[in-house]
């Protein structure tokens, strides 16, 4: 059954050609100014990729650091010990702990958006895969949030680094951004994103088929599509 769509959302739609793949800046702005929400609204983009995530070499995921952030402000907690707890603390972790903290992950508490783990507690991190796994919490070290580094790890995430990882249908999401963000710096910040995107591209994959479709949206508004060579294109950009 097809999702009821309301009045706001398709008022947004009908400003926007479905058929035409948009130049990046002008997808920025109009996604900026049909959106209805009534707060500051994320912004993020929407890779359709030539990839099968079933084939171990084209299962993307990584992450990067955004040049102007992502506007959000991310609750990290750190699994670690004695000298990294204590670098994962002054880096500004919300909360620091180890078999403690495990404790009150397993009793429920789930009020945090990251979890970084030093190399010497992830066996008692995987005790808690079923809890953080299913919510896309479970660290990993292709993301950096498992790391010896668990300091630099909070700096970048607080500093805006996002998470990317392909799903089963071939998608990949990605925060960019807030509505209230200027042009220039959404734009810096999916090119940043689709510098990754192309960097990461597995060798068995032609660049010709990789990138299917690219769009941009925010959180409640309909999707803008852009034609993604405008972002290799520095005049255009």
């Amino acid at each position: 059954m097809a999702k009821k769509r309301s009045k706001k959302y398709l008022a947004a739609l009908e400003q926007v050609d479905r058929e035409k793949e948009y130049g990046v800046r002008e997808a920025i702005n109009l996604v900026k100014e049909i959106d209805y929400a009534n707060f500051d609204a994320s912004i993020e983009i929407s890779y359709r990729l030539g990839v099968n995530p079933k084939h171990a070499d084209q299962q993307l995921r990584g992450a990067l650091a955004l040049p102007n952030g992502t506007g959000n402000t991310k609750r990290v907690v750190v699994f670690a010990k004695d000298a990294n707890a204590d670098a994962a603390r002054e880096a500004g972790a919300d909360f620091v702990g180890a078999d403690d903290l495990a404790e009150k992950i397993e009793g429920g508490w789930l009020d945090f958006d990251v979890v970084v783990a030093s190399p010497d507690m992830m066996a008692t991190v995987g005790k808690l895969g079923r809890v953080l796994g299913p919510k896309g919490l479970m660290p990993n070290p292709k993301t950096g949030t498992v790391t010896p580094n668990v300091a630099k790890a909070v700096t970048d995430i607080k500093a805006g680094q996002v998470a990317y990882r392909i799903d089963n249908q071939s998608n990949l999401h990605v925060l960019v951004g807030k509505v209230s963000f200027s042009e220039q710096e959404l734009l810096e910040n999916i090119q940043a994103v689709h510098e990754e995107v192309i960097e990461v591209r597995p060798a068995s994959v032609s660049g010709s088929s990789y990138i299917k479709n690219l769009a941009v949206a925010s959180t409640f508004g309909p999707g803008v599509k852009i034609n993604h060579r405008t972002l290799l294109d520095k005049e255009e950009a």
